[in-house]
């Protein structure tokens, strides 16, 4: 499950750099999806895989309602931009260990977001220090602020939130097939049932439950700080 960025269009847009982010935030769901399909596929599940959803191909994974309708309707009605792709199947009973390998399918997601963020941290890195692209600034400081960077840097920050976002776990977002692995039987039934409204549920506490928002965004923030460390640690070996 990957529900899209909130507010990625907002007042004073840069039309040229919103585009390119989401060209790239568009792809980033495919590879999300893309890595769902092929951790169950390694697990012994071939559903996905057998559907053609083992893809790179973001035009695979669109949903018409997630992906399109649901976006625009928020962006007309001036909400936070809210949507998704769509689900990759995954066949419970064909897993060869099904709750722990849930989960392990459910983190190929998130896990595929964060690796991501680190590759686009990277690139702008690389591109502040070198100014190996068109019409780049004199100086490192500077060229935070050309458009190549900016596109990088928000693309890391977009798949941070989806990193995040998908590990909240109320069902059906992936952390809550991670969390119900490690619940008792009793109790992880009625838990996986909250899917039916569970994105609704999320959307109210984001816009309406001021310390859900600060606990989301203080992670948020600490993720941010992990991928900068892990690609500023990658420089120095």
């Amino acid at each position: 499950m990957v529900p899209a960025a909130f507010g990625l269009v907002g007042s004073n847009v840069d039309w040229i750099e919103t585009a390119f982010v989401i060209v790239l935030l568009v792809i980033s769901l495919g590879v999300h999806e893309a890595a769902h399909a092929w951790s169950a596929w390694k697990l012994g599940d071939s559903t996905a895989k057998d559907m053609g959803r083992m893809t790179l191909n973001p035009l695979v994974h669109i949903d018409p309602f997630m992906s399109i309708i649901l976006p625009a309707l928020c962006a007309i009605t001036g909400a936070p931009i809210f949507g998704g792709a769509k689900p990759v199947p995954v066949n419970f009973n064909r897993l060869r260990n099904p709750w722990p390998d849930m989960g392990i399918v459910a983190f190929a997601g998130p896990l595929s977001n964060l690796l991501l963020a680190c590759l686009f941290f990277a690139l702008f890195k690389l591109f502040v220090l070198t100014g190996f692209y068109n019409d780049a600034a004199y100086t490192a400081l500077a060229r935070e602020n050309d458009l190549l960077p900016r596109i990088m840097m928000k693309s890391m920050q977009y798949n941070v939130l989806l990193f995040v976002f998908n590990l909240i776990p109320i069902p059906p977002l992936d952390g809550s097939r991670i969390m119900a692995n490690a619940l008792p039987l009793s109790v992880r039934e009625n838990y996986v049932r909250i899917g039916g409204f569970g994105l609704v549920l999320v959307f109210m506490l984001i816009n309406y439950v001021r310390p859900f928002q600060v606990l989301v965004f203080s992670v948020l923030d600490k993720v941010e700080d992990l991928v900068k460390n892990i690609v500023t640690l990658g420089n120095r070996w």
